[in-house]
């Protein structure tokens, strides 16, 4: 015997005796009581930023693209750009400006939460049938949106994955089981299009805002400028006035908004014992201290609390997205994260093929075999069209840019950082460390005149190498060849403190691996010395070429070409410690041998005889006056320079110079100041404005042409 039984308050229950077989009770609930609707409101769960800091046109933007009937806008840029930020106060503005306007806020970043957001806007406004657990309550907020009489705004936060809205839904997946009719509907059917409602997205990821908006409503959000940011900070740590360490502390976070307001947090809990200097001077340390301030994870009131509050963590999260959809794009962006963050030619990613072991201990890591691998191709294997996909996908999350050429890249230097802590806590930062050395060096030419333009275009990226020490040997010899071809081109060009801290990494290393007298060690230490002797450190710059010389008459004999240049630079550290006739004696041998074994005008001759006229014009200086020969010499080398090497190349201006210096001495001051103003010029072009060797030979003619100008003793 069964029977039902009305427990009150509309409550229904089944009440059996004994039961022999099968009961499937149907109960009918009630008719829903019609509700009246409230009236419109904003439903979002943030409050609004007091101190929200204008972004320049990007909400008036939005505002325009909204305001159209039945309008779809995406704000999209890079994790912790300040998107959520600005929908936050366009949903209040939209509000102000039209109070009989309803405002909706949805988690948009999985199916569940997109559920979740459409079930509360269906308790908000009350829609019929809400309540029973069969509906389907998209297409119930769906159809009350298409239907509603006022106007409304929905914003869509954190749609950075797509497929749970374009994929069409599976039973027990945000659909009801038995509604046949919409059970294999995309998610994205039920955002409605009418006249009297707008949608408004926010997205990590390009390609995901183009399957829900057309290109032309995507507003792009970039990184606050300058004023922006410090007008940020300044409202986070409540203080007045712009200070010189906030605008340092702003740039170095590169005037992201999250990582701005992480910082002013942390500044902010642990005042006064950490203030903005301090917090500067840790960040400043070094990689791993920039890491653990950046990982710091603080709750804030306007951020989604599934959202991170680490600028680190929340790109990588973007990271891993990027990895289970496109390993291969991961692997670019890998490797990419080495680079110095500007000017990242194609060339220097193309290959992600790392090399093994055995293959790079072939090679021979001298300074005349410079070549690229031939036979590198792509990981993905996949060609031209596999590397452009990686590019449009790493573009899409915005994680890099591209120049107007289309053929240099850019990344932000917190995106690489953040990319190389995802790396190591995944045990292959030692991987791609390696993939970068070897790519670079097989780019990165000798410091020779021509090639200064190719050394110049990669400088940047051979000086973010130096912190990328690789830790096995093949891979440490590639560092150092690097390293030493970088120093080359920086003393070539003068600067002193880039050649000095490149030679030192690069002949410590070549100690390591292949030992105190291996040639290329030999060469990493004259390295060292000559960049000692540009910046005028002569002792030190001697003992060097002293050890050079003596191992390279010992292992390759005393008329060898590197002694004899070895032999050069020693000289002409005498010369500048005023030791006329030791350098004189140097510079005579080497020349004869050179003569001898190279020819009269092989250009290690030409060098050899110009240091040599330099030396006989300085001891003439002195005490010889023997202007005579200095000026044989130096016509002669000048000369056979501009015929050998070119009117313009460095060692015919230095020529050039040192005619002139001897026409000085020979009292020709007139012809001395307009070869020597001729060769300023061709300097000034050639090595820059501010190479020792341009200052040098302005302020020699600054000198003579005072000289000049001056009247002598006793005229009146």
């Amino acid at each position: 015997m069964a029977s039902t039984i009305s427990f009150g308050d509309a409550n229904t229950g089944f009440q059996a005796g004994i039961v022999n077989g099968p009961v499937n009770p149907t109960f009918q609930l009630p008719p829903e009581r019609p509700k009246t609707p409230p009236p419109p409101s904003i439903v979002i769960p943030f409050a609004r930023d007091a101190d929200f800091v204008e972004r320049g046109t990007t909400l008036d933007q939005v505002h325009q693209r909204c305001a159209a009937p039945g309008s779809r806008a995406a704000l999209v840029g890079l994790g912790g750009v300040g998107k959520s930020q600005l929908a936050i106060e366009h949903a209040y503005r939209t509000r102000e400006r039209s109070p009989e306007t309803w405002v909706f806020w949805v988690h948009a970043s999985n199916a569940a939460r997109f559920e979740q957001s459409y079930r509360d806007i269906a308790d908000c406004v009350k829609i019929s049938g809400r309540l029973n657990p069969k509906a389907n309550i998209f297409k119930l907020v769906h159809d009350w949106l298409h239907g509603s009489k006022e106007q409304w705004l929905l914003v869509l936060d954190n749609v950075d994955d797509a497929r749970f809205l374009v994929d069409s839904q599976a039973s027990g997946q945000g659909q009801p089981a038995d509604d046949s009719r919409t059970a294999s509907r995309p998610l994205r059917m039920y955002l409605p299009r009418c006249e009297r409602g707008s949608i408004l997205i926010t997205t990590r990821n390009k390609e995901v805002a183009l399957t829900l908006v057309e290109p032309r409503d995507i507003v792009s959000v970039k990184p606050m400028d300058k004023m922006q940011a410090l007008a940020l900070f300044e409202k986070k740590l409540g203080v007045e006035g712009v200070y010189s360490d906030v605008a340092e502390l702003a740039a170095a976070l590169e005037f992201m908004p999250l990582a701005i307001v992480q910082a002013a947090a942390y500044i902010s809990q642990r005042a006064p014992r950490c203030s903005v200097a301090k917090y500067l001077e840790e960040f400043k340390k070094s990689e791993r201290k920039r890491s653990s301030l950046l990982t710091h994870d603080d709750s804030q009131l306007r951020r989604d609390w599934e959202a991170k509050n680490s600028i680190i963590v929340t790109w990588q999260i973007s990271f891993e997205h990027i990895q289970q959809t496109r390993p291969s794009a991961a692997d670019l962006l890998s490797l990419m994260s080495f680079f110095d963050r500007q000017g990242i030619p194609e060339a220097l990613i193309r290959s992600r093929r790392e090399r093994g072991d055995a293959q790079r201990s072939h090679r021979t890591y001298g300074d005349d075999d410079w070549d690229s691998d031939e036979d590198d191709t792509s990981q993905s294997g996949a060609g031209d069209d596999a590397f452009e996909d990686d590019l449009v996908t790493l573009r899409n999350f915005c994680f890099i840019s591209v120049d107007t050429n289309g053929t240099i890249f850019e990344m932000h230097a917190l995106v690489q950082l953040a990319t190389r802590i995802w790396l190591n806590k995944n045990s292959k930062l030692e991987q791609w460390r390696r993939q970068f050395i070897s790519n670079l060096c097989a780019e990165f030419p000798t410091g020779q005149y021509e090639n200064w333009t190719a050394c110049q275009a990669l400088f940047a990226h051979a000086k973010s190498a130096v912190g990328q020490q690789p830790e096995d040997k093949p891979s440490l010899a590639e560092w150092a060849t690097l390293l030493y071809r970088a120093a080359w081109y920086a003393e070539a060009t003068g600067n002193i403190t880039d050649a000095v801290a490149l030679a030192v990494k690069s002949m410590k290393a070549r100690k390591k691996v292949l030992g105190q007298e291996h040639e290329d060690t030999l060469r990493s230490i004259a390295m060292v010395g000559l960049a000692y002797k540009l910046g005028g450190r002569w002792s030190k710059a001697e003992a060097l070429f002293v050890q050079v010389m003596e191992t390279r008459k010992t292992k390759l004999g005393a008329d060898h070409p590197d002694t004899l240049t070895s032999m050069a630079n020693l000289a002409s550290t005498y010369w500048n410690q005023g030791r006329w006739a030791d350098a004189e004696a140097l510079f005579v041998q080497v020349m004869e041998t050179s003569k001898t074994k190279l020819g009269a005008d092989h250009p290690d001759t030409l060098t050899s005889m110009a240091n040599l006229a330099m030396a006989n014009l300085a001891s003439t200086y002195r005490n010889q006056g023997r202007w005579a020969d200095a000026e044989a010499l130096d016509v002669q080398v000048m000369e056979t320079s501009k015929t050998k090497l070119g009117a313009d190349h460095p060692d015919t201006l230095t020529s050039m110079n040192n005619l002139a210096f001897t026409l000085k001495g020979q009292g020709s001051t007139s012809r001395a100041i307009s070869l020597l103003e001729d060769c300023c010029k061709l300097r000034a072009v050639v090595l820059g404005s501010q190479h020792p060797y341009t200052i040098s030979s302005r302020e020699a003619l600054t000198t003579w042409q005072l000289e000049v100008t001056e009247p002598s003793e006793g005229t009146v």
